[in-house]
């Protein structure tokens, strides 16, 4: 069966469970305070998951090639600037995904994203935390998936085999329909 067979996008497909969030409180990958530093050590194509990692691209002028934004930081709006930043970004879809999941959605249009020519923004209705551990199964080798670890920066993940066993490991210690999950995901 395809993903696209009767797809119902806005149902969650797996669930953060609480002994897993210790998981996830350490940086997944080398964490930078210069966006300038950062872009000399990522890949392609580039993957911004959140409001400030996607600002602090812009502003060095870089657009990433797929971004996913929430409008919040640390569980609060993000201010004008960063906001109107993202707000201009081109090429916007949306997303629903609730707080601690991954919802069909979500997988849906970042797996689309990626094979997409143009850079594309995905606006998620919900939270985009945990976009950066199906980001980098869905990505190709190579590539940058980078996220803000709070007040600390920002985390590159450099795409590799090895990067990939290691989240598909974590993804498959959520809660939920792990079959669907990697279906998705190819």
């Amino acid at each position: 069966m395809s993903p696209d067979d009767d797809r119902d996008d806005t149902d969650v497909v797996v669930t953060l469970p609480e002994e897993l969030r210790s998981a996830f409180k350490e940086p997944l990958g080398p964490v930078y305070t210069d966006p300038q530093l950062l872009l000399e050590d990522a890949g392609s194509p580039l993957i911004a998951v959140g409001d400030i990692v996607t600002y602090h691209f812009e502003r060095v002028g870089v657009q990433p090639d797929v971004v996913l934004v929430d409008g919040r930081t640390k569980r609060r709006e993000v201010d004008d600037e960063v906001r109107e930043t993202v707000d201009a970004l081109p090429n916007q879809i949306e997303a629903v995904n609730p707080a601690g999941t991954l919802s069909a959605e979500l997988l849906y249009a970042l797996v689309n994203a990626l094979d997409r020519a143009e850079a594309t923004t995905i606006v998620v209705d919900g939270e985009e935390d945990l976009a950066a551990v199906p980001a980098v199964l869905a990505a190709p080798v190579g590539a940058s998936v980078v996220y803000g670890q709070p007040d600390e920066g920002m985390v590159n993940v450099r795409v590799t085999e090895e990067r990939k066993m290691e989240f598909r490991d974590l993804l498959s210690r959520m809660d939920g329909d792990h079959e669907r999950l990697w279906a998705l995901l190819e």
